[in-house]
């Protein structure tokens, strides 16, 4: 099958860029499961899977009406976008991926594809692919240290206070990661933003990861980085988090009280348990190919039911 997948970045993405980077993993999971895979994306894209790379005015790949067809090859048999189209090209089969939460009663463009069943439940469809990264991409450790990990936007909504609050509860270690300049002491470290090696190194060690959100997550990469690495997750139960966070790799609750009591019941979990679940479900491989079984449905049947 030869898929074109379409993003509005530059590829590979610098810095973290979640829905860049499950781009590139659909990319090396497509072909390594023996597609051709076309990538439209911004100029100084670089994807070494790909066995074609367009390069696109942002402007072009920014505009909900613009006609990509004249972009796309001839033989292409799907396209797969990774933002809002309000309409395929013509005469070619093609999905679109949500990454975010749009309002309550937003009309959907056709044929989106959700990040998690509950993420496709609050927009009122059932249709979703669940995320997947590369597992080499990560280091498994199973000795950890005594300190927990905060990743992401340090943003309320993530709920990174809530780790922090509980830092100064109980007198553990934190680490920050993230793309803001705020000031803590203490118990605190905060080491900006990561990526790459450092990243990795950051997830294998550490106790465990906070994820307290306090929105609907539509997935929660992160998640699946620490489940890669051997940790376990402490956060809430909010958006799809009780998806992929079960009671064998996690521990969720409602509550910051909940949460700090649960802390000490992470240790007892098990690193493999988490790598197994996160290579089970939710590796690249796995996403690529429940992504071909859409593909083929939308080919067969002009759409998504």
């Amino acid at each position: 099958m030869h898929v074109v997948v379409a993003s509005h970045h530059r590829l590979p993405v610098e810095g973290y860029g979640g829905p860049q980077r499950v781009v590139v993993a659909l990319a090396r999971g497509l072909a390594a499961l023996g597609h051709r895979v076309t990538i439209l994306a911004q100029p100084g894209t670089k994807v070494a899977e790909a066995s074609r790379i367009v390069e696109l005015a942002p402007r072009t790949l920014k505009d909900s009406n613009a006609d990509l067809r004249r972009f796309i090859p001839d033989d292409a048999d799907i396209l797969h976008a990774h933002f809002p189209l309000k309409q395929g090209p013509a005469g070619l089969p093609f999905v679109q991926t949500l990454h975010g939460n749009w309002k309550p009663d937003t009309p959907l463009p056709p044929n989106t594809v959700f990040l998690s069943r509950d993420h496709a439940r609050r927009h009122g469809r059932t249709v979703f692919v669940y995320n997947g990264l590369d597992p080499a991409e990560y280091i498994f450790r199973h000795r950890k240290e005594q300190w927990d990990l905060f990743l992401g936007k340090l943003h309320s909504d993530r709920g990174y206070h809530w780790a922090v609050e509980a830092t100064k509860r109980t007198g553990r270690r934190l680490i920050i990661a993230g793309g803001w300049r705020p000031s803590f002491t203490g118990a605190i470290k905060y080491v900006g933003e990561v990526s790459g090696k450092r990243k990795a190194v950051l997830l294998a060690r550490a106790r465990c990861l906070w994820m307290p959100a306090q929105w609907d997550e539509p997935f929660g990469l992160p998640t699946i980085e620490a489940l890669f690495s051997g940790t376990p997750v402490l956060g809430t139960r909010r958006g799809a988090l009780p998806e992929i966070v079960t009671p064998a790799v996690g521990v969720l609750r409602d509550t910051l009280d909940e949460l700090i009591a649960a802390g000490d019941q992470v240790t007892t979990l098990d690193p493999r348990a988490c790598r197994e679940r996160a290579e089970q479900h939710f590796s690249h491989l796995v996403m690529a190919e429940t992504y071909v079984r859409l593909y083929r449905q939308t080919i067969q049947q002009g759409e998504l039911k």
